[in-house]
């Protein structure tokens, strides 16, 4: 036996106080007090002829000597130690999408999986080490070797709903680490998935034949004639039933199909509509008779129109624009404002506000004083040297013939992206200008030596893309190159916040950071707000739940909103299925137990609590009633 807090047996001290008063008592008159009238209450019903007032006395002494003990050891807090009574347990909780579907009463899955757990830990004995590992999109060890139950139990709590995807490998080999350290630890893995093969770990399966149907593998496809096409796969997993598929664009309904569909056999389906524009389009399932299903976040999938979330404003100063205004409302989504070259130097001259907030420059055959400072620029036949460009301006050459330019072989995923497609071979011009470069750029096309057109940064840390001779003095817009160019010269110059917009919950979206860009706020599903670095050209966003994330921009001063769709896994639609994957854990099991205790000695003290409060209450009735 040890003690918990081992100063409590100082009230020990009290014992031989009371002998003391004992021995001294006869010189002082006998009062009775509560603590003893229960006794001497009892003596009007003994058959005596004498009271025997030693013998009280010495009860009476024993009694109180009895209960000094009795608390100060309950202060104490004495553990009664039990060799290889309690256990070490490792709890692997399964967290993924799954675990959400109703299993009945009001509960989920995830819910009953977490009350098996706290059955276990109720029943273990005191002195057991807990520890609990989740698993969904990522592997989380939530508390390690907690041996105090309650904390652990409202750690367990405090668990939320997972949406990812993920097997169990990553969980496990945290558990054979502690297998590892201790071959008597207790393994469970908590679950819906059903497992065949096993090694020193139970399964706990909380699963049921829950009907689920659902939509996923979306696929949107809008042709420039507008022709709106929807593709994707239907699925119900416990039953044959007939589906109903239905497309809405922008909150309204506009075709639906009947899909047919057997037992965890996914079927295909088509949905063709035309529709000049859109922003969102939802595409939704339902049981055609009606039954609901245990799981509503996989019934819908929306998918936002990037383009037209997407949208920027150009200023194209050019004599010509002809061109390369076509081009531009081909490739883009650009709300276009073209504007003679000597009113855009009047109005840079007189530092215009009107001249600003535009998400691409283009300066076509002109040469404006300096760069503007918020948005990507296309510099085209630059005659001078432009501030804070950087490139300088060295001289026009003339050539004796007409030469065709050569396209840099594609090695960076810059350069491959902005060749992307492009032939590149058929490119001939007579004249271009000389520059001379102060930063770094990426040289896309050249001549005997000279770039003809490159691309980097500006001073101003924009995107900036540079031709060395003028467009119209060459063959290019005649080629099919350039439609394929300029698009890929806008993507990169003016790159949407989002390229993709449908995603599967668990994996990593990419979000650009335009120029311009201010801030990035990212709003999940359930609420949770996160901001997004703009220190590099994109920032990750790894998308853990089911459901919508809007993304707000401030981009030059300007609002601007984003969204994005993360649906359930495929693998989370199925309400009993079955892992492929072996849970092992590699080793012999001891089986052996370590040290408990027990330590549930506040029963002693409520009962000691209740007598002496019976006594004092029985001691004042008497008192004040009996007399």
């Amino acid at each position: 036996m040890s003690f918990q807090y081992p100063l409590g047996l100082l009230g020990l001290i009290g014992v031989p106080i009371l002998i003391i008063i004992y021995l001294i008592k006869s010189k002082f008159t006998e009062q009775t007090v509560s603590a003893t009238y229960l006794w001497t209450l009892s003596e009007r019903f003994l058959k005596k002829k004498k009271k025997d007032n030693k013998i009280t006395g010495i009860i009476s002494l024993i009694l109180q000597i009895l209960a000094v003990t009795v608390i100060s050891f309950t202060i104490a807090h004495p553990t009664f130690t039990i060799d290889g009574g309690a256990n070490e347990y490792c709890f692997v909780l399964d967290n993924t999408g799954s675990m959400a579907i109703e299993a009945g009463e009001g509960k989920t899955r995830l819910q009953l999986a977490k009350d098996k757990i706290a059955e276990i830990v109720d029943d273990s004995m005191q002195g057991s080490e807990y520890t609990l590992i989740t698993v969904s999109s990522s592997t989380t060890t939530v508390c390690e070797r907690e041996t105090d139950k309650e904390a652990f139990l409202e750690l367990l709590g405090t668990v939320e709903q997972g949406y990812g995807s993920a097997d169990f490998n990553s969980a496990v080999n945290e558990a054979q680490r502690y297998f590892d350290a201790n071959s008597g630890v207790l393994t469970y893995v908590v679950t819906d998935k059903s497992y065949k093969n096993t090694t020193n770990i139970e399964v706990l399966d909380v699963s049921d034949n829950k009907q689920n149907y659902s939509v996923y593998d979306v696929k949107v496809d809008h042709s420039l004639s507008g022709d709106l096409t929807v593709t994707g796969k239907a699925a119900s997993y416990e039953r044959d039933t007939t589906l109903v598929v239905k497309l809405s664009l922008d909150g309204e309904g506009v075709a639906e199909v009947e899909v047919p569909v057997k037992k965890a056999t996914p079927k295909e389906f088509t949905l063709t509509v035309f529709a000049e524009t859109y922003e969102q389009a939802t595409v939704t399932v339902s049981d055609k008779n009606g039954k609901a299903d245990a799981l509503e976040m996989d019934n819908q999938v929306i998918y936002y129109n990037s383009k037209s979330e997407n949208a920027y404003r150009t200023l194209l100063v050019s004599e010509t624009p002809f061109f390369l205004e076509s081009v531009l409302k081909v490739v883009g989504n650009a709300d276009i404002l073209v504007m003679d070259p000597d009113d855009y130097l009047k109005l840079e001259e007189n530092n215009s506000d009107s001249i600003k907030g535009y998400g691409l420059y283009i300066f076509h055959s002109v040469s404006p004083k300096s760069v503007p400072t918020d948005g990507s620029v296309w510099l085209i036949n630059a005659g001078a040297s432009v501030e804070n460009s950087g490139f300088n301006f060295q001289g026009e050459v003339k050539l004796d013939r007409v030469k065709k330019i050569e396209m840099s072989t594609p090695y960076s995923k810059l350069e491959k992206q902005l060749l992307k497609d492009v032939d590149g071979k058929e490119i001939n011009i007579s004249k271009y200008s000389k520059y001379d470069f102060y930063q770094s750029f990426t040289t896309l096309f050249s001549l005997d030596g000279d770039p003809m057109i490159f691309t980097g940064l500006n001073s101003y840390g924009n995107r900036e893309v540079v031709f060395a001779f003028d467009i119209h003095n060459s063959d290019l817009p005649l080629l099919a190159d350039f439609v394929i160019f300029v698009k890929n010269l806008v993507d990169y110059s003016f790159p949407t916040v989002l390229d993709e917009t449908y995603y599967t919950c668990g994996d990593k979206a990419t979000v650009n950071v335009v120029s311009g860009c201010e801030s990035l706020r990212v709003e999940s599903p359930t609420g949770q707000v996160t901001h997004l670095s703009l220190t590099t050209a994109t920032s990750e966003l790894t998308l853990d739940e089911v459901g919508v994330y809007t993304i707000k921009a401030i981009v030059n001063g300007e609002a601007r909103e984003f969204h994005l769709f993360s649906a359930l896994s495929e693998k989370e639609q199925n309400p009993q299925a079955v892992a492929k994957e072996k849970l092992t854990l590699s080793g012999t099991a001891s089986g052996e137990g370590i040290d408990g205790f027990y330590d549930e000695l506040i029963l002693f003290f409520i009962f000691l609590a209740v007598i002496v409060a019976v006594d004092w209450v029985v001691y004042c009735y008497d008192k004040y009633q009996l007399r």
